[in-house]
């Protein structure tokens, strides 16, 4: 059974969009992932680390342990191995107490998150997972109980999606633009509503099933240049 690491925010912790509920494991896209891939004939655990408000690389000035590079590389330590992490932050990058951010700085941020990744100090023998970033959906007009964390964070977020694929062209990462397969949702611009959820678990797990693939021909291919017979 492979084990994929969603290293997220509230648009993957699942919190129901106009209030503080979650929606159950098997309606957000992790879960969807999974039971996708499992069907599929390729047994899955996901491995959800899902924290609302969490950042790429900031801290909230309002709630603690929303920086999520601290503690990034224990995580992958203590749930290695690991057949891939996917990253989808960036959102809260642009909340309205930090106003100087760009998408720049969001993209930097991916950055740093990849590099943790890498440099994590995982087991002798254990590989070290690819990584699949995730770009939000576009942030449209926040709306509800939200609206003041958001003000200002749809332009603040303009151009995020070439500055996610630049950065991961840059480091060799997968990427994938979650806004080509849903907007934001409807009811406070932000979040995911339910059937987005399925939108984008499905899609995601077409995207991880065939790069996993490709990784599996690539090491049977590497161990045969090396002369292992295979």
């Amino acid at each position: 059974m492979q084990h994929i690491l969603v290293y997220g925010d509230s648009l993957s912790w699942g919190i129901i969009p106009g209030t503080r509920q979650r929606l159950a494991f098997e309606q957000r896209w992790p879960g969807v992932m999974e039971l996708a891939l499992t069907a599929a004939g390729r047994p899955t655990r996901v491995i959800e680390d899902c924290l609302n408000g969490r950042r790429t690389v900031w801290d909230d000035p309002f709630k603690p342990g929303r920086n999520g590079l601290a503690g990034l590389a224990q995580r992958i330590e203590i749930h290695s191995p690991l057949a891939l992490v996917v990253l989808l932050l960036g959102t809260n990058d642009f909340q309205s107490m930090h106003p100087q951010h760009n998408a720049w700085h969001s993209a930097q941020g991916i950055a740093a998150l990849v590099a943790a990744i890498r440099q994590a100090p995982i087991e002798p023998g254990m590989p070290t997972p690819p990584i699949l970033v995730v770009a939000p959906p576009p942030i449209d007009a926040p709306k509800g109980p939200i609206a003041p964390k958001f003000t200002g964070a749809e332009a603040a977020a303009s151009g995020l999606v070439a500055a996610y694929r630049q950065v991961c062209d840059e480091l060799g990462c997968h990427f994938l633009d979650a806004g080509e397969i849903t907007p934001a949702s409807r009811v406070d611009g932000i979040h995911l509503d339910l059937e987005q959820h399925l939108l984008l678990g499905q899609a995601v797990a077409g995207a991880v099933g065939a790069l996993l693939g490709e990784a599996v021909k690539m090491t049977l291919s590497d161990k045969a240049k090396a002369g292992l017979g295979l």
